[in-house]
């Protein structure tokens, strides 16, 4: 986007920046695992298809039929071991079983060091999130300052817009405080 001309134009743009790292926090949020099946869980896996890499939702269906277990019904019958390899080799700590062309993956249930191992990385997704905000605040600062300078506004409203830019920061800031906590709850929970 070049530079906004106007307050309403920085104003929107700052709005939408730091809405986008709240949504950027609540999709990684939504692949760790709580010990809840959620089909965002497999979002990060990418199978070996046809010569290339391509996403899981690419191969098959996924679907939650219960609270601790996934399935994904592979379309080609010939990728099944490819997408079977691919979920034990992501990391998640997945221990998948093919039954035709359905692949059932059981979510185990967390223990208490996985629980704050969790949590800790939930914690470090919301900092990088408040730094985010942080940035757009910032760059929010210098592009009023500009705007001041190039005669577009005046220095009265540039604090009152400073006021106003701190306060979306603020808001966004607790708003990402509310979804660490709740996904701390959801983690701890048994």
């Amino acid at each position: 986007m070049s530079a906004p001309k106007s307050w309403n134009e920085l104003k929107t743009d700052i709005h939408r920046r730091m809405d986008s790292a709240v949504e950027v926090l609540k999709k990684e949020f939504s692949g760790l695992r709580t010990g809840r099946a959620s089909a965002n869980l497999l979002d990060p896996v990418v199978v070996e298809a046809y010569g290339n890499t391509m996403p899981l939702t690419q191969c098959g269906t996924i679907a939650v039929p219960e609270a601790r277990m996934l399935t994904v019904q592979v379309w080609d019958k010939g990728l099944v071991k490819a997408v079977e390899k691919s979920i034990r080799d992501a990391g998640l700590g997945l221990n998948p079983q093919a039954d035709g062309q359905l692949v059932r993956v059981p979510i185990p249930s967390l223990n208490e060091e996985r629980r704050k191992e969790l949590q800790k990385v939930a914690g470090k997704y919301s900092e990088q999130a408040r730094v985010s905000v942080r940035n757009v605040r910032r760059d929010g600062m210098d592009t009023l300052k500009k705007l001041e300078k190039d005669g577009h506004i005046s220095e009265d409203e540039i604090k009152k817009h400073e006021k106003e830019i701190q306060t979306m920061t603020d808001e966004t800031i607790k708003k990402i405080d509310e979804i660490l906590h709740h996904k701390e709850k959801e983690i701890m929970q048994v």
